[in-house]
């Protein structure tokens, strides 16, 4: 009998020790996991939205103030924001997993209260792939989970590619995505979503993704439509020199609504929707 007992706990901690695995993150961090997590936190809103498109939203006990989509996680406590969450929120969901972005401290914050922290941010198309990847693993989810979400979204970029008409293929865009003017280059992920449809962007990718432009920058360029996907979401053009642009001159521009505008600027299970967000933009106004 005492062999039987024996032999039970030996199957016991082997089934467990056959279930533990490591995840190497974007900060070069291991993280173990003994299961996979079932309580988990996500502070940016790609990565909740990751998590969703994975089948995982139950496992969700907690999400950033942006975090909004699927609808379902509207419903979840609202732990603060992704650079500056409310840490003490945090640690009442009991979490067995926190996924953050590379911003602030947030991490080593969150670690030094032994919570459990990944660290991942898309910032293009590549990463998108590779972070569905990423969360997969750590949903202890078989690989064609997220090689399936991944074929949706390229499918859907292809499609849209494909309808999108020819005189809308010739158009110069200019995309702004936060005051200042912020702009998405060619070296964004939205540059990518634009070139994926085979449209050109005004700003190149040797400025950076995100480049804080000078007006009259775009004023030279001198783009044949302009989308707005900023959350100020402002009615007016009141950029110097802008009024003289032939975009402004003959209303080639697309403010985007508050939620078309979310969906621009999240890389990630959403990028194809993105793409007929711009696309239905293209149609309408290019020249």
């Amino acid at each position: 009998m005492r062999w039987l007992r024996l032999l039970l706990a030996l199957a016991c901690c082997g089934s467990q020790l056959a279930a533990a695995y490591e995840i190497l993150d974007e900060t070069g961090t291991r993280v173990h996991f003994d299961a996979p997590p079932a309580r988990i936190v996500s502070l940016l809103p790609s990565l909740t939205e990751t998590v969703c498109a994975l089948g995982a939203c139950a496992r969700l006990v907690g999400v950033d103030r942006f975090s909004n989509w699927p609808p379902e996680v509207r419903q979840l406590p609202q732990l603060g924001g992704g650079v500056d969450p409310n840490i003490e929120a945090v640690v009442r969901t009991r979490p067995d997993l926190v996924l953050v972005s590379h911003s602030g401290r947030v991490a080593e914050r969150l670690r030094s209260l032994k919570l459990k922290v990944v660290v991942l941010e898309p910032k293009n198309h590549a990463d998108v792939r590779r972070v569905l990847g990423s969360v997969g693993k750590l949903l202890d989810l078989p690989d064609s989970a997220p090689a399936a979400v991944w074929q949706r979204i390229d499918t859907g970029l292809n499609e849209v590619a494909a309808a999108l008409p020819a005189h809308a293929r010739r158009a110069r865009v200019y995309i702004e995505v936060s005051r200042g003017p912020y702009a998405a280059s060619e070296g964004s992920f939205i540059g990518e979503t634009l070139a994926r449809l085979g449209v050109a962007n005004v700003v190149p990718a040797s400025l950076g993704p995100f480049p804080k432009l000078n007006p009259e920058y775009v004023v030279r360029a001198d783009p044949d439509l302009i989308m707005l996907a900023n959350r100020t979401m402002q009615a007016e053009i009141d950029y110097p020199g802008w009024r003289a642009m032939r975009a402004v001159r003959e209303q080639r521009i697309c403010l985007f609504s508050l939620d078309d505008a979310e969906i621009v600027v999240r890389p990630g299970p959403r990028m194809d929707q993105a793409a007929r967000v711009m696309a239905d933009c293209l149609k309408a106004k290019a020249p």
